[in-house]
Formats: C-alpha cells, sequence, structure tokens
C-alpha cells in the first residue's frame, strides 16, 4: 500500500455507491457498484457487469460518465454487494483510472476508516501509458 497520506473522504460518495449496490446488485451478475463524483459535483454511478472477462464497476462508470457527458472525474469508490463494504480497484482498474483521470482521488479502506489517496499513489512505479507512445515527442 502507500505511504502517502489520505486525503478526506467524500462520505456522500461512499453512500452513493452502498445505495447502488444494495438496490441494484441483484445476483451474479452484478456484484459491485461504483460511484464518482464529476468535476461538476454530480455523482455517476454504475454497476459491474460480472464475466470472467470483466468489466469492473469503475470501468463501466467512466463510460456511464461519458455517456453523461462527465469527462473529468475527480474521485470514485467502489462498493460491494451483501454488505461487503468498500472494495479497493484491481490493477487493472487502478491503471485505466491513471490512464483516463491522472489526478483523481480513489477511495479505500475497509469499516469505518475510508480512506482516500491519488490513483497514483495507489500505483507506484507506475506505468504511464501516454508516455511510451512512439509519437511522444
Amino acid at each position: 500500500m502507500t505511504t502517502a497520506d489520505p486525503h478526506p473522504v467524500d462520505q456522500e460518495l461512499v453512500r452513493a455507491a452502498t445505495e447502488v449496490a444494495r438496490t441494484r446488485c441483484r445476483g451474479d451478475n452484478h456484484t459491485m457498484a461504483a460511484a464518482a463524483r464529476a468535476r461538476d459535483g454530480r455523482i455517476i454511478t454504475a454497476v459491474n457487469a460480472y464475466h470472467f472477462t470483466g468489466p469492473c464497476a469503475e470501468l463501466v462508470l467512466i463510460g456511464a460518465a461519458a455517456a453523461q457527458g462527465a469527462y473529468e472525474l475527480d474521485t470514485i469508490v467502489a462498493v460491494g454487494d451483501r454488505d461487503r463494504g468498500i472494495v479497493p480497484p484491481c490493477g487493472r482498474c487502478r491503471q485505466v483510472l491513471l490512464d483516463y483521470f491522472p489526478t483523481i482521488e480513489v477511495i479505500v479502506g475497509t469499516g469505518d476508516q475510508p480512506r482516500a489517496f491519488s490513483v497514483a499513489d495507489l500505483l507506484p512505479e507506475r506505468y504511464v501509458w501516454a508516455d511510451h507512445q512512439l509519437d511522444t515527442p
């Protein structure tokens, strides 16, 4: 994990993701919910499409946000169904979040002690895709 100091937690996001997990995640196809705060203040929510290929709730949320015209996200959290609480993003989601939103805050932690960290802090020695493109100056 990171040694960086955590940032304040957007509790409204945690509550929104928890409510979506409680009310919309049913059966084996949808087991995780995510909520993100768009730069304009809106809260966008989504659920995963459980399958061995994914996609995770965080990735579905990126598409849902774009479909709603929210192209800048400031904070994100994922919550498991059946009262599993906050679930940290997998490695693939961390990488995608870093590539799409390099300054996004990610809420992680368990129980009553959630913490928010920059996605960059969750990916030490990170690979920045854009830095390795042949057409990058």
